[in-house]
């Protein structure tokens, strides 16, 4: 029988006249790396906070590590290492009062996890948390996020601002934690990441989940990307049929150049939105 670390069902939050997100359903098994992704806007944010009971959302239920989020929200967030997209901390603090704040929020002694994901991160735990940049900052909301060793990461837009080293390092991280058995749901707009260590994701459009799969299947495509130079002008398309087909249409014409290659991943996921949109619009 599976076991679910996140079980969403029909969850609605509005605010006011602006967009939240609608009867979106979702479950993520234990164990899972589980991408969820959507352009800035999308509402992945607004999902999250709701998961955690850190917004109020009108209709629907939410449970988390088998709990319901409305009524054990204080247990959840012990078991959970959530880092939000936007990392605040009190400016005069040094770093490692920082870190040793939030292991004492949950009563735990996480000494000798902080030191290893602080030497692992390069970061400098004297510094005053105003002195920091945003890589910086981010790599102080991880350690946060990691060292109590939770059953379950939450991690939203986690790698902005990080450099391509420590993006490296924040993913082998995850990947270390989740050999031991941690579950890690991670939001982000960038395709790359959600191929490269997602087991499953979902596609969040405009607060409305369109799409829900393996990241095999999602990235799966006989599309192909095409460019050509023909009778003296250069075109580029996305061409999903038959490529014999394509390529007697052009018989007929001055084709100078022509490449055709498999499509960009960003280019495979924008037809989950076109379809989507006309979807809404019949």
């Amino acid at each position: 029988m599976k076991k679910y670390a996140i079980e969403i069902k029909n969850l609605t939050k509005n605010y006011g006249k602006n967009r939240g997100v609608t009867n979106l359903s979702m479950t993520v098994e234990e164990g899972d790396i589980y991408g969820f992704l959507g352009p800035n806007g999308a509402g992945k944010s607004t999902t999250i906070r709701s998961m955690l009971g850190l917004a109020r959302f009108q209709e629907g239920e939410v449970k988390i590590l088998g709990m319901d989020v409305r009524k054990h929200q204080v247990e959840i967030l012990r078991q959970v290492g959530y880092m939000p997209s936007e990392a605040w901390f009190y400016s005069d603090m040094r770093v490692k009062d920082a870190i040793r704040y939030a292991a004492d929020m949950r009563k735990m002694d996480c000494r000798a996890e902080s030191e290893m994901l602080c030497e692992r991160l390069q970061l400098d735990i004297n510094k005053k948390v105003e002195e920091l940049s945003l890589g910086n900052r981010k790599k102080v909301s991880i350690v946060c996020a990691m060292q109590h060793k939770p059953s379950l990461f939450i991690f939203d837009e986690p790698t902005s601002g990080l450099d391509p080293l420590m993006q490296a390092e924040f993913f082998k991280l995850i990947m270390e934690y989740n050999a031991k058995g941690t579950t890690c749901f991670l939001s982000s707009h960038v395709l790359s990441e959600i191929k490269k260590y997602c087991k499953h994701a979902a596609i969040i459009r405009e607060g409305k989940l369109i799409r829900t799969d393996t990241v095999e299947n999602l990235t799966k495509t006989n599309a192909k990307h095409v460019h050509l130079v023909k009778d003296g002008v250069e075109e580029d398309f996305i061409y999903r049929g038959n490529v014999n087909e394509l390529i007697e249409t052009l018989a007929g014409h001055d084709i100078s150049d022509i490449v055709i290659e498999e499509p960009e991943l960003e280019e495979v996921f924008m037809h989950f939105y076109e379809e989507a949109y006309h979807r809404e619009a019949i």
